[in-house]
C-alpha cells in the first residue's frame, strides 16, 4: 500500500489569519517537539490579510484540504507495466509478480488497458479456437508472441488519484468485469492501480483541528476522518469521535496564543517567520489586543511572539509590534477593492442552533464612511447566500478597527433581527457602537435569541 500519510492540522472554513497560523505553527511545534509527520492545511481560501503577511513572511500557503473523505490516491499502487506493442510474454510476466494484472501503457504515460485473467482468458477463447470445429489451435509460443493490444481489455475505468472514492464506490462494486482499476493524474496519465478490496475500506486521513471545534465550520466528510486533537479557544459545538481524543478550548483571544504557550512549554523558539505569522493570527483576532477578548496571556504571546519575530537575521528584521501590526490590520480592511462576495465569504461562520441554520460575516474597515457606497449590494449578497444555502438569516459584521466600533447588515427571518438591541439608523443598518468581537459580543445575542424562540 502507498506511504502513511501525514496527519494535517487544519483551521476552519473561510480561514482567517489565526486559523492559518495557528496551522502552520502547531504543524510545526508536533514535528519538532514529537517528531510527528505532519503538515498545516487550510479548509477554504486565503483572505487578503493573510495573503499580506504570507507574502512579507517569505512562506507558502498551506495546502487546500476542504474534504476530508478519502481519495483514489490513498489506495493507489504503482505497478510494473508493458506497452501496447510489446509482446503478450511480458505482460504475462508482470502478471506474475502483481497478483495478476499487467498495466499496459501508451509511450506518452497515459492508460491503453490491462492485461487481467478475465482478458486473457477471452483472448486464449479465440486464439486456440473450438477443437471441434477442426481449426488448428496456435500454440502456447505463438500466443505470447503477440502484442499486448491483442489481449488487452480496454475498457476499465480509469479515475483521478483526487477523485473521492465514496463518488464511485457503488459503481466499483457492481462492476463484475474486474476487480482492478486504472488511476490516472490531471492530464491522464498513468498513476498506478487499486483494487476493489482497498477501496471497501481505505485508509482514514489523520487531523487535528485548530481555531474551531463544530462539524459544520471544517472540513467536509469530517466522520469520515480519524479526529486527533482538538486546539481552540471558541464555544463548545464538537463532533463526536471514535476513539478517545486530545481536546483543548481554552479562553484566550486567539488559538496562535495557545500553541504559543505550547512552543514555549517545551523550550523552543519558533523560527522568525512562523513567529510572526503566529503573531499576525492574535493581532488579527484581538484587534492588535483592543478586542474584549483579549486576556493577560495574549499580552504575555505578544511579548513572547516579538522577542522570536523581530529577530535580526528574520524577515521582520527592523519592524516592531506597532508597525507591523497596522500593517498587518490595513491589508485586511476596506471594501472598495472587492466584491460583495468577497466580502461576505471571506471570514464567514456558519452556526446550527436548534433548528435553525444561520450565518455571521465579518468585514474590517478604516473608516465606516466606507459602508454607504456598498451597502446595497452587500444586503444583496446577504440575502442570496441565505437562498443559496437555506440559511434561517444572515449578519453581515462591518468593523470600524481604528474607533471598536460596528454596523450590521441582516438579511432572512425579518422578525429574529429586531430582538438586537442595537438602535436601526436611516438606512436600515444597525449601529453596534462597541462591538468588534463576533465570538464573545454578538453570537451570544444571536444564540440568546434564536434559543429563546
Amino acid at each position: 500500500m502507498p506511504a502513511t500519510k501525514p496527519t494535517y492540522v487544519v483551521g476552519h472554513k473561510n480561514p482567517d489569519t489565526d486559523a492559518i497560523a495557528s496551522a502552520v505553527g502547531y504543524a510545526w511545534l508536533l514535528r519538532e517537539r514529537d517528531g510527528e509527520e505532519t503538515e498545516a492545511a487550510r479548509a477554504g481560501p486565503i483572505n487578503p490579510q493573510t495573503d499580506w503577511v504570507l507574502n512579507k513572511l517569505g512562506l507558502k500557503a498551506p495546502r487546500l484540504l476542504t474534504d476530508a473523505s478519502p481519495q483514489f490516491e490513498s489506495v493507489t499502487r504503482r505497478l510494473d507495466s508493458t506497452t501496447p506493442d510489446t509482446p503478450l510474454s511480458e505482460a504475462w510476466a508482470i502478471t506474475s509478480r502483481t497478483d495478476g494484472v499487467a498495466p499496459v501503457i501508451h509511450e506518452d504515460g497515459t492508460p491503453y488497458g490491462l492485461i487481467t485473467g478475465w482478458s486473457l482468458f477471452h483472448y486464449f477463447s479465440r486464439a486456440i479456437g473450438d477443437p471441434a470445429s477442426g481449426r488448428t489451435a496456435a500454440s502456447i509460443e505463438d500466443i505470447l508472441a503477440v502484442p499486448c493490444r491483442e489481449a488487452c481489455d480496454t475498457n476499465v475505468a480509469h479515475f483521478r488519484g483526487t477523485d473521492r472514492i465514496k463518488g464511485a464506490i457503488n459503481q466499483l462494486l457492481h462492476d463484475a468485469r474486474s476487480d482492478f482499476w486504472i488511476v490516472v493524474d490531471e492530464e491522464g496519465r498513468y498513476v498506478g492501480m487499486c483494487r476493489q478490496r482497498d477501496l471497501v475500506n481505505p485508509p482514514r486521513l489523520k487531523l487535528v483541528l485548530v481555531d474551531h471545534n463544530e462539524a459544520t465550520q471544517s472540513v467536509e466528510s469530517l466522520e469520515e476522518a480519524d479526529l486527533i486533537e482538538v486546539l481552540d479557544h471558541h464555544r463548545l459545538g464538537n463532533p463526536s469521535t471514535r476513539i478517545p481524543i486530545r481536546f483543548t478550548v481554552d479562553v484566550v483571544g486567539s488559538t496562535s496564543t495557545l500553541v504559543s504557550e505550547r512552543i514555549e512549554v517545551a523550550g523552543l523558539s519558533a523560527p522568525p517567520a512562523i513567529a510572526g505569522l503566529l503573531l499576525a493570527g492574535l493581532v488579527s483576532d484581538t484587534l492588535m489586543l483592543r478586542s474584549p477578548t483579549t486576556t493577560p496571556r495574549d499580552e504575555a504571546a505578544v511579548k513572547r511572539l516579538s522577542r522570536w519575530a523581530f529577530a535580526a537575521n528574520g524577515p521582520l528584521a527592523g519592524e516592531d509590534f506597532e508597525s507591523f501590526s497596522r500593517g498587518l490590520l490595513e491589508a485586511g480592511a476596506g471594501l472598495s477593492a472587492r466584491s460583495a462576495e468577497d466580502i461576505v465569504q471571506s471570514d464567514l461562520k456558519f452556526y446550527q442552533s436548534g433548528n435553525m441554520r444561520f450565518a455571521i460575516a465579518q468585514a474590517e474597515v478604516t473608516d465606516l464612511v466606507q459602508l454607504g457606497d456598498h451597502a446595497q449590494e452587500l444586503s444583496d449578497e446577504l440575502s442570496a447566500m441565505c437562498r443559496r444555502e437555506g440559511l434561517s438569516f444572515a449578519i453581515l459584521m462591518v468593523t470600524d478597527i481604528v474607533r471598536g466600533s460596528s454596523r450590521l447588515l441582516t438579511a432572512g427571518n425579518p422578525d429574529l433581527p429586531k430582538g438586537l438591541p442595537f438602535p436601526t439608523l436611516d438606512d436600515g443598518i444597525r449601529q453596534a457602537r462597541g462591538v468588534v468581537s463576533r465570538k464573545k459580543q454578538l453570537l451570544p445575542l444571536v444564540l440568546g435569541l434564536v434559543e429563546g424562540e
